[in-house]
């Protein structure tokens, strides 16, 4: 009979089918068939390779607890488990009232959420899920963290709305606070409501200030889905029939080292920058600004090159362009730095910010150095709900939270943590290609037995799979459909990060 292996949240005892030797955590505790039982542990055994359990006790505020099931049965060769998690409910039909442009992780068989905390969600029965996805990178405090929660309440019952005709104590704050909070001279900000919308003010803010209305912006870049921040992205996926789009938009070919047309130097940055230089020369004439994501999200989690962006300063400067930094999903903590863009030593312009900026809450920012944020003047942009006192309440608490908790800190260390587990399993599954990332915003490529990029409908397996073990696992994302991008809640504890590398070997080896 074998012997249950416990960490953090979940056990399991597998038959590696590479080396034919069996595989549990390097720290655990031994359980037998009855003391299992009896402390609560619930799962299910497949007959074959995989035996898997799940514990219904509370392992720590941080873990995940996967109460599935009271019900276990005594069958023949062993314990057989019973998984509520093959009964949970699913959208059998999509919700009519609903445009089909709504997207869902899984398609019909995705779950209805009801709770979130931490890096925990939980739907309508009760399943719970450790979220490596962090809804696109947005819930970097943790879900319903209660200072965020307080801060929403107490606000929203004093003054729930104001516009920004009549300036709250709420959005002044939140102002300053920023202005501390970003690096370099940043420090004038205009609030929306989200980050496509930061995009277009900071479109329209380059235009003003500059008299120039060109953009160049990277291929294989993301920017949002309004006219302007859509007009910005240069793959086709993003904008078949949709155009025309904003003219004057040049498209420069990214760092992105796979797929650069060119023989450079993988590990300088600086000649990838060169064709910024290029493009400035030959193709575009008034440009505004350079907008740029110190690291791509929707390509594949990719971080630049050292050097690109030292030299993409210095051409900005050299040509009297303004450079835009898209901090919308890299910002706030998420990369171990405040902002990704420190992560190489320059400063823009402008930042555009949104996701981690409210704890949840819908809000974004761009913000500017003064000089450039004095070119606008009144009634040049207006939102109606932007900085309303609720969203900058949030915002002012997320902040709070990041440096109360170290939540910079602990996206660096937890980061360095989690590639090194996926280094490790990478001899034992060569289907793991290119891992790479900063802190908790990394980038996993599949790959086949060639090296090839793994279909996007085998990577949607993957996902599939990994949510019936009680993890949201984003992979089939990426140009290519090939990559899991991974960007948890920056709370996620390490025992969460093994229980996802555990499950990502299970799904694996079922594929």
């Amino acid at each position: 009979m074998p012997i249950l292996r416990w960490y953090g949240c979940k056990c399991r005892i597998r038959m590696n089918s590479r080396s034919g030797t069996r595989s549990g955590a390097s720290r655990n505790r031994g359980y037998t068939e009855e003391t299992a039982l009896s402390a609560g542990i619930v799962g299910w055994w497949d007959g074959t390779a995989h035996w898997f359990c799940i514990l219904r006790i509370p392992i720590s505020p941080t873990s995940a607890r996967f109460a599935i099931d009271d019900r276990a049965a005594r069958s023949a060769g062993g314990i057989r488990f019973i998984s509520r998690l093959a009964e949970r409910s699913v959208m059998v039909e999509t919700d009519e009232s609903l445009m089909p442009a709504v997207s869902r992780f899984v398609g019909d068989e995705t779950p209805t959420i009801v709770e979130g905390t931490d890096a925990v969600l939980v739907d309508e029965d009760g399943n719970e899920y450790v979220d490596f996805f962090g809804q696109h990178a947005t819930m970097s405090h943790g879900y319903s963290h209660p200072k965020i929660v307080d801060a929403v309440v107490d606000q929203f019952e004093t003054l729930n709305f104001s516009a920004y005709d009549f300036p709250t104590e709420p959005s002044r704050k939140f102002a300053r606070r920023l202005a501390e909070f970003t690096p370099g001279e940043l420090e004038r900000a205009y609030f929306v409501n989200s980050g496509s919308e930061a995009v277009e003010v900071a479109l329209s803010l380059a235009r003003k200030k500059t008299g120039n209305h060109e953009f160049l912006a990277l291929g294989e870049a993301f920017h949002g889905r309004t006219l302007g921040a859509r007009s910005l992205v240069g793959w086709h996926g993003y904008r078949k029939n949709f155009g025309p789009f904003v003219p004057d938009v040049t498209h420069v070919p990214s760092h992105n080292c796979d797929d650069f047309p060119g023989d450079v130097d993988p590990e300088d940055g600086s000649e990838y920058a060169e064709l910024i230089e290029y493009a400035l020369k030959y193709q575009a004439g008034d440009v505004a600004a350079f907008i740029a994501e110190p690291m791509m999200g929707t390509a594949g989690n990719i971080p630049a090159p050292e050097g690109y962006f030292e030299r993409v300063r210095e051409i900005c400067d050299d040509h009297d362009i303004l450079f835009i930094a898209d901090e919308v999903i890299t910002g706030f903590g998420r990369t171990g730095e405040r902002f990704g863009i420190e992560h190489y030593g320059v400063e823009p312009d402008i930042m555009t910010t949104a996701k981690s900026l409210g704890g949840g809450m819908p809000i974004g920012a761009t913000i500017a150095t003064a000089d450039v944020a004095d070119a606008f003047e009144s009634m040049d942009y207006f939102s109606t709900f932007g900085g309303n006192p609720v969203a900058t309440a949030a915002g002012l608490a997320s902040v709070e939270v990041i440096e109360e908790e170290g939540l910079v800190d602990a996206a660096r260390e937890k980061g360095e943590y989690f590639v090194d587990r996926l280094h490790s399993i990478q001899a034992d599954y060569p289907e793991i290609g290119a891992v790479r990332g900063k802190g908790l915003f990394i980038g996993v490529d599949l790959v086949d037995s060639a090296g090839a990029p793994l279909p996007k409908e085998r990577s949607m397996e993957i996902r599939r799979q990994a949510l019936d073990r009680g993890v949201i696992l984003p992979a089939g994302q990426g140009w290519r459909g090939n990559t899991i991008r991974i960007s948890p809640p920056l709370t996620i504890s390490t025992d969460q990060i093994d229980l996802g590398i555990d499950v990502l070997c299970e799904c694996l080896d079922e594929i």
